[in-house]
C-alpha cells in the first residue's frame, strides 16, 4: 500500500476554504498512487495559533471572546455537509482520509481525528486531554475513536499531536494489532522527528506522521487579533510542519522538508515489518498479559 502524508495549512477559521484545500491535497495524494492519506490537527479549520500569542489565558477578555465565538462558528459539526463532501471525495478517488478537524458539540469545541473510508464508513476520535494552553478552547475527549482501522488489507490506527507520547494510547492500539500509525500534529518538526522514529521503533509499525503549517499570510484580514498574530512571527512562520513518513526501523523513508505545502508519499512493505516484529512484538510475543493488563472504555460521552 501507498501511504500519504499531506501538510498544507488551513486559512484560518475559514471552513470552507480550509476544506478546498484538503480536496485538492487528496487529489494530489491519488494521483501519486496513495490509498491512505493524513492530515494535520484541527486542519479544519485550523489550529488555535491564537492562544500562547495574545494572552489566550486573559478572564472575560472581548477580545478572546470574540476569536472564540469565531472558532465555534467555523468548527464542525459530524455529521454534517463538510463529512458528506468528504465521503463523496474518498469515493470518488478510492482514498481513506485521516483529517484533525475542531468538532463542534453544542457549545464545546474538541480536537477530533477523522477517518472517512472510500465506502462512506467514518470514525471521529476526540483528543483525550488538550494540551497545556490548548485547554482554554478544547473540552477532553473520550476512548472512542480508539479503534484501529482496516484499509486495503492493513490494520492502520491514528492518535493527535501529544497523545502519541500517551503510553496507554498507543498501548490500546498496539494490542489490537495496528501496522500503521498516522500522527497528526499542528505543526513542530521536533515532535515528528522524535515522536516518530520512537513510535516506530517501539511499535514496529510504520508511522505516517503528518503536520500543520501556517503563515501569518493565511490570515484572515478580518480575523479578530489578527495584528497581535502576526506581531509575534517576524518572519511570517506561525507553524512549521514536519510532515514525514518512517519505517519500523526507525528509518525515515519520505519527508516534506521545510515549513512549505506538500504532499510526499511512501511504499508500505510488510515483509519490513514482519522482519522487526521477529525480536519484538509489543502486544504479540513480547507481551505478558498475565502480568500487564489494560482496560479501555471505548463509549462515547456525550
Amino acid at each position: 500500500m501507498r501511504v500519504a502524508a499531506a501538510q498544507i495549512a488551513p486559512v484560518l477559521l475559514d471552513r470552507a476554504a480550509t476544506l478546498e484545500r484538503i480536496v485538492e491535497a487528496c487529489h494530489e495524494a491519488q494521483r501519486q498512487g496513495a490509498r491512505l492519506v493524513g492530515f494535520s490537527e484541527t486542519l479544519l479549520p485550523g489550529y488555535p495559533v491564537w492562544l500562547s500569542r495574545t494572552h489566550g489565558a486573559a478572564f472575560n477578555d472581548s477580545d478572546q471572546k470574540r476569536i472564540h465565538a469565531r472558532y465555534l462558528d467555523q468548527a464542525v459539526e459530524l455529521p454534517g455537509p463538510e463529512l458528506t463532501r468528504l465521503q463523496q471525495l474518498a469515493g470518488d478517488l478510492g482514498l481513506t482520509i485521516v483529517t484533525g478537524v475542531a468538532e463542534r458539540v453544542r457549545g464545546t469545541i474538541h480536537a477530533t481525528c477523522l477517518w472517512v473510508h472510500p465506502d462512506g464508513e467514518w470514525l471521529a476520535h476526540r483528543k483525550l486531554v488538550p494540551t497545556y494552553e490548548e485547554r482554554l478552547a478544547w473540552g477532553p475527549g473520550d476512548g472512542h475513536g480508539l479503534q484501529v482501522q482496516v484499509v486495503d488489507g492493513w490494520r492502520v490506527s491514528a492518535l493527535n499531536c501529544w497523545e502519541n507520547w500517551m503510553p496507554l494510547a498507543r498501548a490500546a492500539l498496539y494490542a489490537q494489532g495496528t501496522e500503521v500509525h498516522l500522527s497528526i500534529w499542528p505543526g513542530d518538526p521536533r515532535n515528528t522527528r522524535d515522536n516518530s522514529e520512537f513510535v516506530s521503533r517501539e511499535g514496529r509499525v510504520y508511522v505516517v506522521a503528518s503536520s500543520g503549517i501556517m503563515t501569518v499570510d493565511d490570515l484572515p484580514a478580518d480575523l479578530p487579533l489578527r495584528s497581535e498574530i502576526a506581531a509575534t512571527a517576524p518572519e511570517g512562520i506561525l507553524q512549521a510542519g514536519g510532515s514525514r513518513i518512517v519505517a519500523p526501523t526507525g528509518e525515515l523513508l519520505a519527508q516534506v522538508e521545510g515549513p512549505v505545502p506538500g504532499v510526499v508519499t511512501a511504499e508500505l512493505d510488510r515483509q519490513v515489518l514482519f522482519g522487526e516484529r521477529q525480536n519484538f512484538d509489543p502486544a504479540g510475543h513480547y507481551s505478558r498479559p498475565d502480568v500487564l493488563r489494560l482496560e479501555v472504555d471505548r463509549s462515547r460521552r456525550e
